[in-house]
């Protein structure tokens, strides 16, 4: 049996196998029913491991031993294993979160937090800072910078990223104006971003500034997040974030950008283009 390796290196990353799993496994789903050593010369695998291939595959559910002379396996339908896969994702999901919720409460957790604290007083300001590449790690961090936030959120943005802030942040950006902090966003109001401006504005006052290409984020005059590219002309997994702990710069960037606020119109008193 032929089977392409592309096919072969898939299924072993979806499925977690190992290559020989995979091939056994494959050559028994063209067959349906067969003996080890008929899955053996089709699927190429030497015999002395065959036994333990349909052995492991038997064990995680991929396959079924009938019993009689000489004995025979058969597949289960590929439709079955993935409702058991995603039934057994689901439930390791489960008590993950439950152990990661238990461990929030136990001692360890608060020596972590302690050693945390202790190293981080013998840190300057100035140090606390890092850089992230690919866009799921920068949304990550800022989303920790927004559900830190004690006093004021402002968010500068470009059409497509006030998109993604009302899929990746909204949540986050509710329960802290639930806690009493003023947010503020500023983006290009267009037609890609009118709809994402709607939303945020349940959360957060939304402001429109024509041809914006900055982005950026500012947490409590102290945190500043920014990106160094622009989004249209870097894949998501190139982008580049810069993450800084500096209230001097970031007041005097929050002073720059309160003074043109109040002039800027709300995202519902602007013709979308």
């Amino acid at each position: 049996m032929i089977v392409k390796e592309d096919f072969l290196s898939k299924l072993r990353q979806t499925f977690n196998l190992n290559i020989y799993e995979v091939k056994v496994w494959t050559a028994l789903l063209s067959r349906g029913v067969s003996t080890a050593g008929e899955l053996s010369n089709i699927s190429e695998v030497p015999r002395s491991r065959s036994y333990d291939v349909l052995e492991s595959l038997e064990k995680k559910g991929f396959i079924v031993m009938k019993l009689g002379k000489p004995i025979q396996y058969l597949a289960v339908p590929p439709d079955e294993i993935m409702k058991r896969m995603k039934k057994k994702v689901q439930i390791d999901a489960t008590k993950q979160l439950d152990t990661l919720d238990k461990i929030k409460t136990d001692t360890i957790f608060s020596e972590l937090q302690l050693l945390y604290k202790q190293g981080i007083e013998f840190i300057e300001p100035s140090e606390l800072s890092g850089a992230f590449k690919g866009r799921d790690t920068i949304y990550s961090h800022l989303d920790a910078m927004v559900k830190n936030a004690k006093k004021s959120i402002i968010i500068a943005t470009t059409a497509e990223g006030l998109v993604r802030k009302n899929d990746y942040l909204k949540t986050a950006l509710r329960k802290m104006k639930e806690k009493g902090v003023g947010i503020k966003i500023v983006a290009p109001i267009t037609k890609t971003s009118l709809k994402a401006a709607k939303s945020l504005a349940e959360v957060a006052d939304v402001r429109h500034m024509d041809k914006l290409s900055a982005r950026y984020a500012l947490i409590d005059s102290r945190n500043v997040l920014f990106m160094v590219v622009d989004d249209k002309e870097v894949h998501e997994n190139y982008d580049v974030g810069i993450w800084v702990n500096t209230p001097f710069f970031a007041s005097a960037l929050e002073s720059l950008f309160n003074t043109s606020w109040n002039s800027l119109p709300k995202y519902d008193k602007v013709r979308a283009k």
